[in-house]
């Protein structure tokens, strides 16, 4: 584990018992804090811990969707283990979700996101990314519509999955929900990052406000 996820307090990481919403709080086995790097400058945030996610206690891991995503930034260089890894070794890349805890049945209501948007938003600030990496549709439709100036109903993530979006001090790289993730897409949102993120400066975007 990298020295800077040992050093990581996350201000809300130990509330566990947290009660704020009822439903979740009686289907959820634990609460699923954010996990990585806190110098980084690539933050991942998907929906709901998955089921293997909530087993281990951290975002992205597990099998299906979570190895996929391990896998794509192992990649790339972020991920230092294997993708089955339960505590991946990280560096410059912090996983968290919308919301803390999971349902088995359905995903999180519009009120459940509005609850946990504090934890969120504190890890945005504390972290500082460069880049934003929004998993899924949810995802890209909460933080765009926050920090770009488009129109909610014109992001669609099968249409943006490996591009860049310009936001308010940072780009946004979406990606497609990994657990229904082709090859073809997989390979795509590499390329993407190696040929139009990683091999250019993209840190001259901080502090830029989208026109």
């Amino acid at each position: 584990m990298d020295a800077n996820q040992t050093e990581f307090e996350n201000p809300f990481a130990m509330d566990t018992d947290c009660e704020n919403c009822e439903a979740l709080c009686s289907a959820r086995d634990r609460v699923v804090h954010g996990y990585g790097d806190v110098g980084a400058e690539f933050l991942v945030v998907g929906t709901a811990p998955t089921a293997a996610a909530e087993r281990n206690g951290v975002p992205f891991t597990g099998e299906g969707g979570g190895e996929r995503v391990q896998s794509i930034f192992a990649d790339l260089g972020f991920v230092r283990s294997a993708p089955d890894a339960a505590e991946p070794d990280v560096q410059n890349v912090f996983f968290t979700n919308l919301t803390r805890c999971r349902h088995p049945e359905r995903g999180p209501t519009d009120r459940e996101v509005d609850t946990c948007e504090p934890f969120l938003n504190a890890e945005i600030r504390m972290i500082n990314p460069q880049i934003i990496v929004p998993v899924g549709e949810r995802p890209l439709r909460e933080l765009a519509v926050e920090y770009t100036t488009r129109r909610p109903d014109s992001f669609d993530v099968d249409a943006e999955h490996a591009t860049t979006i310009r936001g308010r001090g940072f780009e946004l790289v979406p990606m497609t929900e990994p657990a229904a993730m082709t090859d073809d897409e997989a390979d795509a949102f590499r390329d993407h990052m190696r040929e139009n993120v990683l091999s250019r400066d993209y840190r001259q975007t901080k502090g830029r406000r989208s026109r």
